[in-house]
């Protein structure tokens, strides 16, 4: 593994939210655990199935793995179990009512980081696989903090490929009006690290919060870290 990012090196910075920016990870593996109960989901089926694509396509994915076969149905089908889109659906009522239970606060870590980079100038955005990523950022009280959130609405509205497709990284990048070899891509999850390699960017920040480091470093990430406070000290020119 090659050493932390330079920060100052780098124009931009491309975040994932759950996992990096907030815990909220958690509450989506409580939430895919929740729907799933019947097929005994676990920590594993979540890093391997869910972890990082788009609610959809994790449906999609978990099923195939117990042999599941169903119609993908539309976005608007109720909350249910009879087409992949209604799984989804319920998944994501079911992550609403557990987010809406307490409050949720960004990492200390990430927060230093993000200070940094606001003093250095760095570009900054969100890039989620969620289409809660706006809601989390509010209750986060973060909102306002990112000038370009790629989420999982905008992927469908611009058809935009889930991770680990680049798509999504490189709409941001195009947002903010940087080259990917000019910016940093920071990811807890396999697919957004796969994406982030895909999209030929400078470097790929691995963000390992729970026993997935081996995965996120054969995924190609270029270093994996415990907490972004980590790349703090004596990471600028």
């Amino acid at each position: 593994m090659t050493s932390f990012p330079v920060w100052d090196r780098y124009e931009a910075v491309l975040f994932d939210l759950d996992g990096v920016i907030t815990p909220t990870a958690e509450i989506h593996e409580r939430a895919w655990t929740t729907l799933f109960e019947p097929y005994g989901f676990t920590p594993s089926d979540y890093l391997t199935y869910v972890d990082g694509k788009s609610r959809y396509e994790g449906v999609r994915s978990f099923l195939e793995s117990r042999g599941v076969d169903l119609p993908f149905g539309d976005p608007s089908d109720p909350p249910g179990d009879g087409t992949i889109c209604a799984l989804g659906n319920r998944k994501n009522e079911v992550f609403n009512k557990i987010l809406a239970r307490g409050d949720v606060a960004a990492y200390p870590g990430t927060v230093a980081l993000l200070d940094l980079l606001d003093e250095l100038g760095s570009a900054q955005a969100i890039v989620s696989s969620s289409k809660n990523a706006r809601a989390v950022l509010a209750a986060a009280g973060m909102a306002d903090r990112f000038p370009v959130v790629v989420d999982g609405t905008t992927a469908a509205a611009e058809n935009l490929a889930s991770k680990p497709a680049p798509d999504s990284f490189l709409r941001a990048a195009g947002l903010l009006g940087v080259a990917p070899a000019a910016t940093v891509v920071v990811e807890d999850a396999v697919a957004g690290v796969g994406a982030g390699v895909a999209g030929g960017f400078g470097f790929v920040l691995g963000v390992d919060r729970g026993g997935n480091a081996a995965a996120l470093e054969a995924a190609g990430a270029n270093a994996v870290v415990a907490d972004l406070a980590e790349t703090l000290a004596g990471r600028t020119a």
